[in-house]
């Protein structure tokens, strides 16, 4: 069992060096994945609205509002991964990206 954890852990020391884009790829993922959850109850929100405040709206949330999570909440979540160790960190890295894509299959997403 020890040498498993070895490789595990070499592995996922590989990842440390990447963390920020690691963190960025997983907010980008799942903003993918919401993102259209979202826009699609903003369209609901929003319907007779004007094509101004509409569009406007639109532009804020997906230019602005998903920029600004993205800057915010990948150094917290780098941050975060950061504290976990090698071995953890590879699993939990590995289980986020499987989660994300089962949500989206299931979702339709993909």
């Amino acid at each position: 069992m020890e040498p498993i954890i070895s490789v595990f852990h070499q592995v996922g020391s590989l990842l440390y060096p990447w963390l920020n884009e690691v963190a960025t790829a997983i907010i980008a993922c799942l903003l993918i994945v919401f993102g259209a959850d979202l826009n699609r109850l903003l369209s609901r929100k929003l319907s007779g609205r004007s094509f101004i405040l509409r569009t406007l709206v639109f532009v804020l949330i997906n230019a602005f509002g998903y920029g600004i999570l993205i800057v915010t909440a990948s150094p917290i979540l780098a941050k975060n991964l950061a504290q976990v160790s090698a071995h953890w960190l590879l699993f939990i890295v590995i289980g986020i990206f499987i989660f994300i894509g089962v949500w989206a299959q299931r979702h339709k997403q993909i």
